[in-house]
């Protein structure tokens, strides 16, 4: 049984992933388990618990949420199991006060080895998907914008960030901490243009079926960059001095009427 962890990174087309997985699920059925963050929401906040703490109450959570999850899988099952979901590495940098994925190889270590306690004949495999770091740091600082209360300009923020942007460094400590378990990674930048995009190696690590593979629906890219002129009025919104749930009602509206044009 072969288990593909897709745990990140964020803002890597994650999210694109994701929605073509859940579109096409009934399609992949008979070929491939998926499991998304909704289907192991237990298990993501038990990881992004971690990876803002880093004590061992957390880390005994962490484990308690994994057994849970993977033990409830059927080894006799032949099909492999994809499992897609970016807050297996923690929490999205500058949240939470922290910076970077610190936490990740030790969560990704955790979670290959409760898959290993719960299912023993699983053959775990971890996929991580990068992106070049000022790419990264320009889309994390706008998806802060949209769902935080982010008041730092893009200059601000890209001085701040790019120190923590390598992410192939963090996959290649990724790597090191779940040895001699496989590691694959790939820059978006580099599977973009595949005609399934950042699906694709997913799809080879699973080994889908050709035919099967030539019907999948694909579906327009989750999270699209906002213009430059909604991203300024979302930094002018975090600016002001509206309560919560005022700024949340009122970015909700722009980015909404945004989207439908």
């Amino acid at each position: 049984m072969r288990v593909v962890l897709h745990a990140g990174f964020h803002k890597t087309g994650t999210s694109s992933v994701q929605a073509v997985l859940a579109a096409n699920r009934d399609l992949l059925a008979p070929a491939l388990r998926i499991w998304l963050k909704p289907d192991i929401r237990p298990l993501t906040e038990a990881c992004r618990a971690f990876s803002e703490h880093r004590d061992d109450l957390h880390r005994g959570l962490l484990r308690y949420e994994a057994q849970e999850a993977f033990g409830a899988l059927d080894a006799s099952d032949p099909r492999p199991l994809l499992i897609s979901a970016e807050d297996l590495a923690g929490h999205m940098p500058f949240r939470r006060g922290l910076t970077g994925y610190d936490a990740a190889p030790e969560l990704l270590a955790l979670l290959t080895e409760s898959l290993h306690l719960a299912q023993p004949t699983a053959e775990p495999v971890v996929y991580l998907s990068t992106r070049s770091p000022e790419a990264w740091v320009k889309s994390c600082h706008a998806q802060h914008l949209q769902a935080t209360r982010m008041r730092l300009d893009l200059d601000s923020y890209r001085r701040r960030a790019l120190p923590h942007a390598d992410l192939a460094a963090v996959a290649d400590a990724v790597g090191r901490a779940i040895a001699p378990l496989p590691l694959h990674h790939a820059a978006l930048e580099e599977v973009g243009h595949l005609p399934l995009g950042p699906l694709a190696p997913l799809l080879d690590l699973v080994a889908l079926p050709d035919a099967l593979r030539a019907r999948i629906v694909p579906q327009p890219t989750a999270n699209p960059s906002l213009p430059a002129e909604v991203l300024a009025r979302l930094l002018q919104m975090n600016r002001s001095d509206w309560d919560g749930e005022t700024l949340k009602r009122r970015k909700k509206r722009l980015i909404r009427r945004t989207q439908e044009g």
